[in-house]
């Protein structure tokens, strides 16, 4: 941090009741009013460096005690006081924090060198331009200070210095960033030979207020030489600075009660980052969209926000993991622990641009939009697993984002019989009827040859899921026995074939024909009674019977 150091004398000032009066032999004969501060001064030493007063006091005579009130000098009383110090000799101290104060009450005064040679506006001019613009943390805190001013900075252009400053710094090669920064990203102390990481800047930065953030990035993207990404890192970063809940992954992070004037300022930074998200896919985390997504609901974003974010959000559901879509739910009219309404939405706006992809491709088979849904797929159904052992999940939303999956989705539905499976166990109380509605979205002819099994076992499961189950474990079986009979049968032609031939030249006796056909028929007859015996060991009928009498039973004694 620079600092400037101007003048001489010690500081005589001191405080009585409301006045601030400087210790001096020469009786005051101007009284400078700020508020509910008033100074006991000397016109001698202030209206020579003062253009503003000397205006003020031309009228006034010699011996005379002028009153003036200034209560709208920018920078209050303290700025004013530095001011005055300065027309003293008294030693003042400036740097980025207080140096926009000083600079525009300066202004103010016209302490200009047209005024009086050396005088302080020149000299704070000449500290900002050669010391303040030339460093990093400098400029940002120059920058921020300028939040208490906005219509004095802005015309005095300091705010536009400030931000092409930063910006020119933020778009310098990293190689050359030799400045001090902040970057306390976990992990990265510990590395011990590390250069400087592209998002060197992303922390500093954050900082800022709100539009005083907006006005760097704008600045450096219309540059067009920042990658999207890191564009998108800024805006993670900042919202993780202002938004204390964003990183939280506890359902208590949406519990806390905000004041109306907390909700207004976290919508409105809400509001605004998704309107500088660059539109370039994957120049902001999946997982940081879908809290945003989350967030936005809590706070009351607008419906251009949410209808945005969700777009966005859909737009790259198939990087998100199951933690991301973990979401907590923080409405209070329902009891169940994640957000699925949130999941389901952004599921239906993929879904919507997916089958736009593929009929402009004719065909949904492309190979790209195929693993893209079936990459979907498999997290909506490990996310239903997850969101099933929530005794209070809703039925209706369960099977309602179980169904909302294509069918061209999944290739197993090894994990969506898993999370059925959880749901049944963990809520008993559903009916048969919610039962079959439950497993309607569920293809036994998709599940593996150990998930069919467990299937057919299954109590849970209703009666007719587990018919289909074991038909299609006993066409697996018959498939897989005929199989065998081929194999024996190829084996066997492929044994004859030789022994014709040398039959054939050999001129082999006809007892010893006869026994080559009788071995023949062996075979066949072995494989035809493996058949017979898969077949009578899984008799639908005979499970049936078996599952309705044990379902009988369990009635019984559940009555009794």
């Amino acid at each position: 941090m620079k600092f400037m150091k101007i003048g001489t004398k010690p500081d005589t000032f001191y405080t009585q009741e409301a006045s601030r009066i400087l210790i001096t032999d020469t009786p005051n004969d101007l009284v400078i009013r700020i508020n509910n501060t008033t100074y006991h001064l000397h016109r001698s030493s202030l209206v020579p460096k003062c253009g503003l007063l000397q205006r003020l006091c031309t009228d006034s005579e010699e011996s005379d005690t002028v009153t003036i009130e200034l209560n709208d000098i920018p920078g209050g009383a303290d700025a004013f006081e530095l001011c005055a110090k300065f027309c003293y000799g008294i030693t003042i101290n400036l740097s980025a924090h207080n140096l926009v104060n000083v600079l525009c009450a300066s202004k103010f005064l016209r302490m200009s060198d047209s005024v009086e040679k050396g005088n302080l506006l020149t000299k704070l001019e000449a500290f900002f331009h050669s010391c303040v613009l030339q460093g990093w943390k400098d400029s940002i805190v120059t920058l921020q200070s300028t939040a208490k001013l906005p219509e004095w900075c802005e015309n005095l252009g300091i705010i536009r210095k400030c931000v092409d400053s930063i910006v020119e710094k933020i778009l310098t090669p990293i190689a050359e960033v030799s400045w001090s920064h902040t970057y306390t990203r976990p992990g990265y102390a510990k590395r011990q030979h590390h250069s400087v990481p592209r998002d060197w800047w992303t922390e500093d930065i954050s900082d800022l207020d709100l539009d005083l953030f907006r006005c760097v990035i704008t600045a450096a993207r219309s540059t067009f030489t920042l990658q999207p990404q890191l564009i998108g890192e800024a805006l993670h970063v900042y919202t993780c600075r202002w938004l204390p809940y964003l990183k939280s992954k506890s359902h208590s992070g949406f519990s806390v009660i905000e004041n109306e004037a907390a909700l207004e300022r976290h919508r409105r930074l809400v509001n605004t980052v998704v309107n500088m998200i660059p539109a370039d896919k994957g120049s902001v985390s999946e997982g940081f969209l879908l809290r945003l997504v989350s967030i936005a609901s809590f706070v009351g974003a607008s419906l251009t926000t949410k209808t945005e974010l969700i777009r966005k959000a859909g737009l790259q559901l198939e990087e998100a993991t199951l933690e991301d879509l973990l979401l907590p739910s923080h409405s209070s009219s329902h009891r169940h622990r994640y957000d699925t309404d949130l999941v389901a939405t952004v599921l239906e706006s993929f879904l919507m641009l997916w089958r736009r992809q593929s009929s402009v491709h004719h065909s949904s088979n492309n190979s790209q939009l195929l693993h893209s849904i079936r990459k979907v797929a498999k997290l909506i159904d490990s996310y239903l697993q997850a969101v099933a052992l929530d005794v209070h999940m809703s039925f209706s939303k369960f099977v309602s984002l179980a169904e909302a999956v294509p069918d061209i989705a999944r290739e197993s539905h090894d994990r969506l019989y898993k999370a059925i499976n959880i749901y049944l166990k963990v809520h008993p109380e559903i009916s048969k009827e919610e039962k079959k509605q439950l497993c309607r979205s569920l293809d036994c002819q998709k599940l593996s040859a150990e998930v069919r099994s467990h299937a057919v076992k299954n109590e849970r499961m209703p009666l007719r899921t587990v018919v289909q189950a074991l038909f299609f474990d006993q066409e697996s079986s018959s498939k897989g026995a005929s199989n065998r009979l081929e194999r024996q049968e190829t084996v066997s032609r492929s044994k004859e074939t030789p022994v014709d031939t040398h039959m054939h030249k050999l001129h082999l006796a006809p007892d010893e024909t006869a026994s080559l056909g009788k071995a023949k028929n062996i075979l066949e007859g072995r494989g035809k009674r493996g058949e017979e015996k898969i077949r009578s060991s899984t008799d639908p009928k005979k499970i049936v019977r078996e599952r309705r009498g044990s379902e009988h039973k369990h009635h019984i004694s559940r009555d009794r």
